[in-house]
Order: structure tokens, then sequence, then C-alpha cells
């Protein structure tokens, strides 16, 4: 029980992985909408879904049967491979079955009977799919693992292979290539091919049975020994070139190139005890649909991600028909936790690269509208696709619509203006009288007083009359005997002997003086 806790444990920072919802449904300020999310499917089992493919024809034993022994007992060759007998075949399927305990069931070669022709063997397994590897492939050999052997990658459903890794019991001599261990590659070489001879010398133990591609060791590069520090493995994952590409197959091929040899030379004098036998491959790896699925099903034979983001393909590799307004992107690990999920908008809509040109890092599909918008837009941007200008701001035309600083203040004059708002060239909406891009300044013929208002005289058109004095636009200052707004009225007219003699001009003389103290009092003269 303990060590299968143990086991459990082990597991668990790859089994529980990060990034497996693709949206919520969330209210924001404006309303109830879809949040998305980067996404990906959880890690299996991929040799339940794989195809094997073993040649050249007529490597797999049986056809015709034949005799082998083993390295226990070389002279004992009781064993027979008859292809034509169920108990006594060798399939390749049987490198993938489920065994019973104690009962191992194997796909076995001819022996080495053309010594000294090379013994090759290739094992070809194909998903039809890009998978991305989550944890170590494990290879289990019977009657002793290859003393030579090499494996294969292919990224486009085997048109093109490249190396992964080497195995030797002498690397310098099988591949003019020194010895070096996963465990101690450094971050900037994590995705480097080696050679490895951990798993090809003889050992004499029947528990030394398997070859392992190491990939749980290249992720504690950066995720530590024990795995707990994911979040730095996504963002290498997505920030180093080639390394999220280094996990990511479509095929893997096994070119089997030396068996087991018993830890001595080849005994020509017994070569039935040379063969490969493998009796379980184990692969463990997701989909990979580009981060914009988190459901992989098996349909019509082979894998087809459950896209979301308004993408399709069977890795989710392009935009929907109607969903096709930008240029189709892979989801992104960053920003964490939750990463960027690119998804696709709806035909129709007017943006470049970026479907909120960096404004928003959040969309919302409108079902029944059938459109994707962009939610709570940053930098005072607004719109569909944060495209537009909130109001109070206008589009600043020397910075690009992915600039922080696209959109610009109106800034408009609380008095002079009608509201904050203005125009696309950045020209605020004036109040009777008031002029400028602010609205702060006055057209000919108005002052400004907390406000822009009509001119009451001046020096051309609107004179004060009886040799009255326009003060700043605003009043004419009258003479004695003269009062109205440009001195145009006698203040004799109700009573004219009121009007003649000193009393008249004292009396005169008094209210004009009254009047600059009043002047004064208000601040329209300065003194």
């Amino acid at each position: 029980m303990l060590y299968l806790l143990a086991l459990l444990l082990h597991r668990l920072p790859l089994a529980m992985g990060q990034y497996d919802i693709c949206k919520s449904w969330v209210t924001t300020d404006d309303g109830p909408s879809w949040e998305f999310y980067a996404c990906q499917p959880k890690a299996m089992r991929m040799k339940d879904y794989v195809t094997v493919r073993v040649d050249p024809a007529g490597i797999t034993c049986g056809d015709p049967p034949e005799r082998f022994c083993t390295h226990e007992n070389p002279y004992l060759c009781s064993d027979e491979c008859d292809a034509s007998n169920p108990d006594l075949a060798h399939p390749p399927k049987l490198m993938f079955d489920s065994e019973d305990e104690g009962l191992a069931t194997y796909w076995q070669s001819v022996t080495w009977r053309r010594y000294p022709e090379p013994l090759l063997a290739n094992i070809t397994l194909s998903w039809n799919k890009s998978i991305e590897l989550t944890d170590d492939i494990v290879i289990t050999f019977e009657y002793g693992r290859p003393t030579i052997m090499m494996l294969e990658k292919s990224l486009d459903n085997g048109r093109t292979w490249h190396p992964y890794q080497y195995y030797a019991d002498d690397c310098m001599e099988a591949f003019s290539m020194p010895a070096r261990r996963v465990r101690d590659l450094s971050t900037t070489s994590a995705n480097r091919v080696l050679c490895t001879e951990e798993y090809s010398r003889w050992v004499g133990s029947k528990k030394e049975k398997t070859v392992r591609f190491e990939v749980r060791d290249r992720f504690a590069i950066f995720a530590g020994p024990d795995l707990k520090n994911m979040d730095n493995l996504y963002t290498r994952l997505e920030s180093a070139k080639g390394l999220k590409d280094f996990f990511t197959v479509t095929d893997l091929r096994m070119r089997l190139l030396r068996p087991a040899l018993g830890g001595t030379y080849v005994q020509r004098e017994n070569l039935y005890k040379y063969f490969y036998a493998v009796s379980n491959i184990e692969v463990t790896g997701r989909c990979k649909c580009n981060l914009h699925a988190n459901l992989c099903t098996f349909k019509e034979g082979s894998l087809q991600c459950e896209c979301e983001h308004n993408t399709t393909g069977q890795d989710c590799g392009k935009c929907k028909k109607n969903f096709r307004s930008r240029s189709w992107r892979a989801g992104s690990y960053l920003p964490l936790p939750n990463g960027s999920p690119n998804a696709c908008a709806a035909a129709g809509s007017a943006f470049g690269n970026c479907e909120c040109y960096g404004h928003s890092n959040r969309c919302s599909y409108i079902d029944f509208l059938n459109v994707v918008t962009c939610v709570s837009c940053k930098h005072n941007t607004r719109g569909q696709h944060c495209q537009h200008c909130r109001l109070g701001f206008y589009r600043n035309s020397s910075a690009e619509l992915d600039d922080e600083n696209v959109c610009i203040e109106c800034n408009c004059n609380q008095i002079g203006s009608l509201h904050d708002r203005c125009n696309e060239t950045g020209y605020c909406e004036c109040k009777e009288g008031a002029t400028g891009p602010k609205c702060d300044d006055c057209l000919p013929n108005y002052y400004w007083r907390q406000g822009c208002f009509p001119n009451v005289c001046d020096e051309e058109l609107l004179l004060c009359q009886n040799g009255g004095t326009c003060y700043q636009n605003q009043r004419c200052i009258c003479p004695v005997g003269f009062k109205g707004v440009l001195c145009q009225q006698s203040r004799c007219e109700a009573d004219k002997k009121d009007c003649d003699g000193a009393h008249s001009t004292r009396a005169g003389l008094g209210t004009v003086l009254l009047g600059v103290l009043a002047l004064q009092l208000r601040g329209f003269v300065d003194l």
C-alpha cells in the first residue's frame, strides 16, 4: 500500500497539471459573459490509440518457424516461435496488450542467424495526430536490452525523421558521441539530443529490462526534482525557442541496431540466442490542441481535439469559417496562471494581429449574436475589439492601435465646453462665444469671465455714448449726467432743473465716485 501511495505521489504533479479550463461564465461591469483561458487536455496512455508497424518485412519471427534460446540457458534452445500457432506466435500487437501478472507477452524478431549481416529492426508508432509527451517513454525488453539502438521522432506523420536519443554500450564507438546523462543537462541544453550508456550494458539481471527516454528528468531542469515548480516549466516551454516542439511528436521510431550479447562478443556457434523481444511500450502524453481544448476524443480511428475558442481542426489549428477576421494563433501559457487564449474572432470585425490590440486579455463569445467581444478594455479604450477610445478621450494619431497611449484625454474646459467629450481630432464642443481646442478662449466680441460673455462695449462697434469710457469691454463708465449700458440715457430727463448748477455737478461727481468705488470692490478696476 505504501508503495502504491508513493507511486501515486510521484505521478501527481504531471497528472494534476494546469490549464484544464477553457472558459468560465463570469459577471463584469459589462454584464455576464464568457471568459476564455488557455487550456489543454489531461495526460493519458497514448499506447491505447497507437498504430504500430514493424519492418523490414520478415523481421518478426515465426514465418518460417524457428527455435531460439536465451542467454541464461544458451544451449537449451527448446523455445519455438511459430506465427501459425497462436500460443507460439509473437506478433507486434503483443507490445501493447494487457498482460496477466507474471506472464509476459511480447513481440519477437527473428534470430541473428545471418550474422555477420546486421540484425536491424524498426518499430514505428504512429498516432496520426500531434501529441505532447508528459512522462518518460518506457520500453520493456525481454531476454536482454539492445546494445545499440536509436529513438527517432517525426513531427509530420512520418515524412521526415529526427534523432531523439542514442543508446549504446559504447557511445563513442557506436555513434562517435561521448556518453551523457539527461540529469546533467542545463537549462540551455534541455532539448539536446544525446547518447546514453545507462540502458545498454549487460548487467546479467532479469530485472534490468527497461529503456527510457527521460522526459521527467528534462522537465525537472526547470520544475525542480519533484516537479513542484510547474509554473517555471510552463514559462520556459512558452519562452524557450524549440523547447515545446522538442516534446511534441506525431510518430516515434525505435531503430534496433544490435541485440543483447550477454556481456560477451558474438558467439557464432550459437546465433539462436541473439534477437529482439519487446513486451511493452509506455507512452504518456496529451493531445496537442494548441491550448485551445481541454478534451480529446477518439473518433473514426484517430484522436481529435474538442476545440474551443472558435477554433477547429484535428489540432485546433485554424479558425472556424465565420471567425477568420484575424490570423490564427496558438494559445499561450503566459501570463500565468491562466495564459492567453488567443481566441478566433467573428468575421466582419476590423482589427489587426491582436484581437484586442493588447488592451484586454479576456474575450466573451455572445452566442445568440455569434459575436466575440473583448472584455474590460484598458488604456481608455472601448469597443468590440478595444479599437475605439472611451468618451472623454480621442485617438492619438501618432500612435499605433496597440500602443498603451493610443487614447489621449480630451481635457475640455469644464466652463467653456458643453461636455467633456471631443471629436477624433481632440476638439471639444464649445458653448456660445467660446472657442479653442479645449473651449478655454473666447470668440471676437466676447470676453472671459468664468465663461464667455458678449462684449458690452468696444473701441470700434459698440462705442460708449456721451463721452462714456469703455472698461475692458464689460461696461461703459458714464460721465456726469448720463446712465445706461452705453451711457445713452440722460439722468436729467425726468427733472431738468435738478441738472442745473453746482448741486447737479456735485451730485453727478458723487455718483461717479460711488460708481468707481463699487467697481473696485467688485474687482473691475485696478488701483
